[in-house]
């Protein structure tokens, strides 16, 4: 067979269904859209004998033939190099297969249920929290043990995405989705029934990994099936849930705290009830999103209907391979942190306010007893300034989109960040509102003011990060993301684990004031990268790869 120099589309797309190979583009390497991991190497590419060799067998085959096994590799590979008839399949334009083009409705319902389990997941990061004097009480724990229990959830979200990721690269989305789902509840229905401390800081550190996938999956997931123009609503909802679900579980937490026949057993059996509803959604309202696993399984299919093993999918030079599959799924994240500078400042920048937050979670209850001897519902009623501060960024943010629309032709990715530069000077602001609120003469309501003002820069800020990476890396969006949610998730951990001996040494006016100094060093991230962003960007490997497409 020649070599797929043109396109070439044999049927029409209204009569393809979604199994229907005739229908799909035929290119060339030289034509193909797609792009993969710039650090794959030609001879890294898998000999058409691997393309169809499961995992499992690759891993026997190298445990157990190991030498014989690489040789094979070996000239699978140089045999590749010499033949052109490599074909590679393609979703056409307007091919309703391809995950750009779902319709509207389908998009939405897929956004709104990934960003379901984003606000249960974040919500229970916090929610655990306040349930600690029951806890303590019950397992005879100590207030340390309690808090490593609210860091091992955090760290639980750092860690597993790296190894993770290669489960959706094969499997899709839509089926990791599903088992962390499943995974997420068990781990709770372990915490409610544990009877002492260390099976609830175990249980919180799968419940933290499993539950992950709501954190760093969501963002993806709309790249997949947004165009750039159109994300900053969807990447809205999604801010939107998963930094209003800490409050929220926060102000219901407080109460069910409050009342003594339920306690924190029951934060948890809440918990249990909500992701219960997610898993029993995500077959009835999601589907695949990640174009490259349905190339994937169209290619397979069509290799077995003719016999040629030449076709497949751009995306399995990077993965057919299990060692090729785990190395850039675990180390591209990483690779990304430390090689790109939009990455690591912008990582910095937001783990920095993630630990903020954690911060807040952990000393607001215990600072408003101290100070203004609020009860356990009281609170976390207070909690609730963190949803309105949401929703003010929220207001931020839609006016961010005109501006946008009006600025992306000549701005591209940097008109993302006209909020983040106002998110900047709020969130110090906030933190010393916060700081210098913290006496008993002043009203309550100042505390409140300055958790409001933090929520409403962290949100402007979550929202940009998410956006403009999304836009600079496009289809390596998911491993930047994943980047900065183990910076972010990994100070998140961090931080709470020294909050209450900071602020028993500096009391919480000085130490907050510690935190609004390392913030105000902070404020020039985003106006450096509006001005030289474009710049950094063109001399990005990945970038400048995935900026191609667009």
């Amino acid at each position: 067979m020649k070599p797929a120099d043109e396109e070439a589309t044999i049927v029409e797309h209204e009569v393809a269904g979604a199994d229907d190979t005739r229908s799909l583009a035929r290119r060339s390497l030289s034509s193909i859209h797609d792009r993969v991991d710039p650090r794959i190497r030609p001879s890294d590419r898998p000999s058409d004998e691997m393309l169809d060799e499961g995992y499992v067998r690759q891993l026997s085959d190298y445990i157990e033939h190991k030498h014989q096994h690489e040789k094979s590799a070996s000239e699978g590979e140089d045999s590749q190099e010499g033949s052109e008839e490599t074909i590679y399949v393609e979703f056409d334009e307007g091919d309703p297969r391809d995950p750009m083009n779902f319709s509207y409705a389908r998009k939405w319902a897929i956004t709104i249920t990934a960003s379901f389990f984003s606000i249960i997941v974040a919500s229970s990061s916090s929610a655990y929290a306040l349930g600690d004097p029951s806890m303590i009480r019950d397992l005879n724990a100590t207030p340390f043990q309690a808090t490593v229990g609210l860091s091992m959830y955090t760290l639980g979200f750092a860690l597993v995405p790296l190894v993770s990721a290669s489960f959706s690269e094969e499997f899709g989305r839509q089926p990791l989705y599903f088992f962390s789902g499943v995974g997420c509840l068990l781990m709770h229905l372990m915490t409610a029934l544990a009877q002492n401390i260390q099976t609830v800081i175990i249980g919180r550190f799968l419940a933290g990994a499993f539950g992950s996938t709501g954190s760093t999956m969501v963002g993806g997931t709309i790249a997949d099936i947004w165009a750039p123009h159109e994300r900053g609503l969807p990447m809205s909802i999604f801010a939107v849930m998963a930094l209003t679900g800490p409050g929220i579980g926060c102000v219901a937490a407080g109460w069910i705290e409050q009342d003594p026949h339920l306690e924190w057993r029951w934060i948890q059996w809440v918990h249990v009830i909500w992701t219960g509803i997610f898993v029993i959604a995500v077959p009835i309202c999601m589907k695949e999103t990640r174009s490259g696993v349905l190339l994937t399984r169209l290619a397979k299919k069509l290799r077995k209907e003719t016999g040629n093993h030449h076709y497949r999918a751009r995306v399995e030079d990077e993965r057919a391979s299990l060692r090729t599959l785990i190395y850039i799924s675990c180390t591209r994240p990483i690779y990304l942190l430390l090689t790109e500078p939009v990455v690591a400042s912008f990582s910095l920048w937001v783990g920095f306010a993630w630990g903020i937050l954690y911060v807040l979670v952990e000393s607001i209850a215990p600072a408003f007893r101290t100070i203004h001897h609020f009860n356990t519902g009281q609170t976390g009623t207070v909690f609730a300034a963190m949803i309105v501060g949401c929703l003010a960024g929220l207001a931020i943010q839609m006016y961010q989109e005109k501006l946008y629309a009006k600025y992306a032709p000549t701005k591209g990715p940097e008109a993302r960040l006209f909020s983040a530069c106002i998110g900047a000077i709020l969130f110090p602001s906030g933190i010393f509102i916060y700081a210098w609120c913290t006496f008993e003469s002043v009203h309550w309501m100042g505390m409140a003011t300055g958790i409001f003002v933090i929520m409403t820069a962290l949100f402007v800020l979550y929202v940009a990060v998410f956006t403009y990476l999304a836009d600079c890396y496009g289809i390596f969006a998911s491993s930047a993301l994943a980047g900065q949610s183990l910076s972010r998730n990994l100070m998140g951990m961090a931080f709470p684990l020294f909050t209450e001996q900071m602020f028993a040494r500096l009391t919480y006016h000085w130490g907050n004031t510690l935190f609004g100094c390392i913030a105000v060093a902070m404020i020039p991230i985003p106006y450096v990268l509006l001005w030289k962003g474009p710049a950094i960007r063109a001399s990005s490997k990945f970038a400048s790869q995935a900026m191609q497409k667009y």
